[in-house]
C-alpha cells in the first residue's frame, strides 16, 4: 500500500514565502460564470394555506460564482488574474461581474445578448437574533447547446487569455461551455508556444473523467466516487484505490481529493499517498464555493513555484478558512499566512 501519512508537512517559513510571491503570479481562469444570489429574510409565521414558513423580506446579494468565484478567490490571496467566460447583459450578469475583485481583469468575458446568466438563488431565513439558514435554492440555467460563432469567439479569447499566464485554471460547472476537445488544444497551445510547464488545472463538475493529461484536479469525495461508482467512506484501502484508478485513468501529474472533515489526500504517480488533516473543522458555517477556494489556491501555489505538496497544505488551510464563512466567500493574502503562522 502506497499510503504516508507521516510525512513532514512543509515547514511554516517556506509557505509564508511561497505566499509572497503570489503577487507576482498571473493566473487565467476560463470556464463557466455564474451569479450566486443570496435572499435573506426573517421568519414570521407558518402560512395558513400551507404547512410553510413565511419570510418577511430584508435583502438580496449577487456574487461570482463558478469561475467567478476562483477567480475572486486567486485575486483576494494577491495573485493576477484574467477570467474568459460568457456572461448575460442582465441584472445578475451585471451584479455578477461588478462583483469581481479588482484584481481580476474581465476583458476575456464575451456578453451576448440573447445568453442569460446563470443563476443559482439561496433563501435563506432566520430569526432576529439567529444566524440565517438556507431552506432553499433555485436554480435558473436557461441556456441551451453553445455552437457556431459564439463557441468560436470564447475559444479565442479564453486561448487570449492564457497569453503571458504562469497557470491555468480551467472551471467545468456543467454547462457546455468548456470540453475536453478545448482543453486539449489549449494544452497543445502552450507546448507550441514553448510552455509546456504552465500549470493547467480542472475543476469539472461532472465530468472530470474526460479531462486527460493536464496538470491536476481538485474533486471532492463525492465527486470521485461517483467517476468509480464506488463508496469510499472511511475506508482508507478503498481511498488508495480509487485516486490510484483517478490518476490512471486521467493521466494527470496530481489528484488531490478532498475528503471534508477528513481532510485531503494528494496523490501523484511514483509518490506515496499524502493525507492532510483538515484544519478548523469544528467551525464549518457554510461549504458553498470551498472547491473554488481549493482549487483557486493549489493554482496560484504552483503559479508561485509550489510542489503539489505545498499547494495541498496551502489549499487545506484556505479550505479551512473559507468553510468557517458564510456564503459564497474568498480568503485574503493577510488571511491565509495569519493561519500559517497560528498552525506553525
Amino acid at each position: 500500500m502506497a499510503r504516508s501519512p507521516s510525512v513532514p508537512r512543509p515547514t511554516a517559513e517556506r509557505l509564508l514565502a511561497l505566499t509572497s510571491r503570489f503577487v507576482k503570479a498571473r493566473v487565467a481562469v476560463i470556464g463557466d460564470l455564474l451569479a450566486d444570489e443570496f435572499i435573506y429574510g426573517r421568519v414570521e409565521r407558518v402560512s395558513r394555506e400551507a404547512p410553510v414558513l413565511i419570510l418577511r423580506y430584508d435583502t438580496t446579494i449577487v456574487v461570482p460564482g463558478g469561475a467567478g468565484n476562483a477567480a475572486n478567490n486567486a485575486a483576494a490571496l494577491g495573485g493576477r488574474v484574467r477570467v474568459a467566460g460568457l456572461a448575460g447583459r442582465d441584472e445578475p450578469g451585471t451584479r455578477m461581474l461588478a462583483a469581481l475583485h479588482d484584481r481580476v481583469r474581465t476583458s476575456a468575458v464575451l456578453r451576448p445578448a440573447a445568453f442569460g446568466t446563470p443563476v443559482k438563488t439561496r433563501i435563506l431565513a432566520g430569526g432576529v437574533h439567529s444566524a440565517k439558514q438556507q431552506v432553499v435554492r433555485i436554480d435558473r440555467i436557461t441556456n441551451g447547446r453553445i455552437a457556431g460563432r459564439l463557441r468560436a469567439e470564447f475559444e479565442a479569447k479564453a486561448l487570449d487569455a492564457t497569453a503571458g499566464a504562469d497557470a491555468v485554471l480551467v472551471s467545468d460547472y456543467g454547462f457546455g461551455l468548456v470540453t475536453p476537445a478545448f482543453v486539449d488544444r489549449l494544452r497543445r497551445r502552450l507546448w507550441r508556444s514553448n510552455r509546456p510547464r504552465v500549470p493547467i488545472l480542472v475543476d469539472s463538475r461532472y465530468a472530470i473523467h474526460s479531462f486527460h493529461g493536464v496538470s491536476a484536479c481538485t474533486p471532492n469525495e463525492s465527486e470521485a466516487e461517483e467517476v468509480l461508482g464506488i463508496r469510499i467512506g472511511d475506508d482508507l484501502d478503498v481511498l488508495e484505490s480509487a485516486g490510484r484508478a483517478m490518476l490512471r485513468k486521467t493521466k494527470m501529474e496530481a489528484l488531490l481529493i478532498t475528503r471534508g472533515g477528513r481532510g485531503m489526500a494528494l496523490f501523484e504517480p511514483g509518490q506515496p499517498t499524502r493525507h492532510i488533516p483538515i484544519v478548523g473543522s469544528d467551525e464549518v458555517a457554510d461549504v458553498t464555493g470551498a472547491g473554488d477556494t481549493v482549487i483557486a489556491t493549489v493554482t496560484l501555489a504552483l503559479a508561485s513555484g509550489a510542489s503539489y505538496f505545498e499547494a495541498a497544505h496551502l489549499a487545506n488551510i484556505t479550505g479551512g478558512l473559507v468553510v468557517m464563512k458564510r456564503g459564497t466567500a474568498t480568503v485574503s493574502g493577510d488571511e491565509l499566512r495569519a493561519a500559517i503562522r497560528a498552525h506553525a
